[in-house]
């Protein structure tokens, strides 16, 4: 009888390729060797799957929540060369149509019935119906990342893309994004008629860093846009109508990889996330609301102090967790084992979603979402100690959280068999009182995604 101890080795390691929401964090979709899945945000869901034989893709684009996609191939074995972008109807489960280039796509951004493909030194944009009728070729400056940014909400216009000059931002005025159809049956009033804007949209360039540009978001409305670049410092805010600097906020003082910029429903808040494995909350109202700033700032009018001393940073905060068996909902995201690492390369997804209130059923709070390439899907709580406007009721308006929350103890939802059980009582009113108190974003929910097998 073989009594010798025997190695337990882990689960094998989920491979992610590229996971991506849809433009109303609806709906993500994830690429991995085997194949693409698309996943209900929140609550998490695995609502479809496609297992592909013959070779590996890159990505595939959602269009908002219709059953179109946009598929590239890539990897090792590229299922489709790398000049081609797929439509592919996942009703029909086939291709309806194909694109082809002759160079390399570099990244993709799509609405209602548009797509934009990036290529190195230019953007072509196509109108998508019944056919694919190419509407425009716009010229860039070299842009091996792909970058450009769409406004996706009814009747917005903007598409924000590289200028020819390095650093610079062109905003390019498109047709009016037509609204989602409504389900089920008609209405009873009818639709709201699309606004009538006599503006002439002068401004076309914005100069926003002196590096090259590494993302670029916008609002739905198209109102704003946001700008980072390769520094990886700074995030700049400006406004679309005028070209002028609204905000500019410091991710930190070391160079970074900023993967994405994600934009509330609201326009008041966004979200950072960088190489650093660290996501950032910041703030946009006029006043800047509760973002950090150096002591010496008030200073700065009267004296001749470094730009550095004047920034704003973020107000909450959260670090990406290494992979581990399990995440404790006991303790907040700033208490962490001495022996846990910390996976600075984290690559990750953010995107906004509004969740009900656990205070109060009638109330909406503002949450994020974020997807690790490793396969971990958190849902994150903003502390109470940040802008009264996270809270909203069905209608949009903006409630006092310190009114509706502070008063009643938070319960946490229940989790999957890889989070602990709930806190108890002492401890639920500590992480409460941390959560008005600290700076650290709030773990609400721990899950992972990315396998067929059920367990995703």
């Amino acid at each position: 009888m073989n009594l010798a101890r025997r190695s337990i080795t882990q689960t094998s390691p989920v491979q992610i390729f590229n996971t991506q929401f849809d433009a109303d964090c609806q709906i993500f979709t994830t690429v991995t060797p085997v194949g693409f899945a698309v996943y209900q945000a929140w609550p998490l869901k695995l609502l479809r799957k496609r297992e592909l034989s013959g070779g590996t893709l890159a990505a595939a684009v959602p269009c908002h929540t219709s059953s179109l996609l946009f598929l590239l191939g890539g990897g090792r074995s590229p299922l489709y060369p790398p000049n081609k972008v797929i439509l592919w109807d996942d009703v029909a489960g086939a291709e309806v149509a194909e694109l082809e280039f002759r160079e390399k796509v570099g990244g993709l951004a799509c609405r209602r019935g548009w797509l934009a493909v990036a290529l190195r030194r230019r953007v072509v944009v196509f109108e998508v119906h019944e056919t694919v009728v190419r509407r425009g070729e716009y010229d860039t400056c070299d842009n091996p990342r792909g970058v450009l940014a769409m406004a996706t909400g009814s009747y917005a216009t903007l598409l924000a893309i590289p200028g020819r000059q390095m650093g610079h931002v062109q905003l390019v005025q498109l047709p009016p994004c037509r609204p989602p159809e409504p389900l089920g049956p008609p209405p009873p009033l009818r639709p709201a008629k699309p606004p009538t804007s006599t503006a002439r949209h002068p401004v076309s360039i914005i100069t926003a860093h002196e590096s090259p540009l590494t993302t670029l978001s916008v609002t739905p409305s198209g109102r704003l846009v946001a700008t980072t670049s390769l520094r990886g410092t700074l995030v700049r805010i400006w406004e679309t109508s005028n070209g002028k600097l609204l905000k500019e906020f410091r991710r930190g003082s070391d160079k970074a990889e900023i993967y994405g910029v994600a934009f509330r429903s609201d326009e008041k808040e966004i979200a950072v996330w960088s190489d650093k494995g660290t996501i950032h909350v910041f703030s946009l109202t006029p006043a800047g609301g509760s973002n950090r700033q150096s002591s010496l700032s008030p200073l700065a009018p009267f004296l001749p102090l470094p730009k550095y001393f004047d920034s704003q940073w973020s107000y909450a905060q959260y670090r990406i967790p290494a992979q581990a068996a399990h995440i404790s909902l006991s303790s907040t995201s700033s208490v962490r084992s001495p022996a846990t690492d910390l996976a600075a390369d984290e690559k990750c997804v953010v995107g906004w979603i509004k969740a009900p209130a656990e205070t109060e059923e009638s109330l909406q709070e503002y949450q994020l979402i974020t997807l690790t390439y490793s396969g971990g899907w958190y849902r994150l709580s903003l502390p109470l100690n940040g802008p009264l406007s996270n809270l909203s009721d069905a209608s949009g308006i903006s409630q006092d959280p310190y009114h509706k929350a502070s008063s009643t103890s938070r319960q946490r939802t229940s989790s999957v068999s890889s989070i602990s059980s709930s806190p108890e009582k002492g401890k639920g009113k500590e992480r409460d009182r941390e959560r008005r108190d600290g700076h650290d974003l709030i773990l609400e929910e721990y899950r992972k995604y990315g396998r067929w097998d059920g367990w995703g």
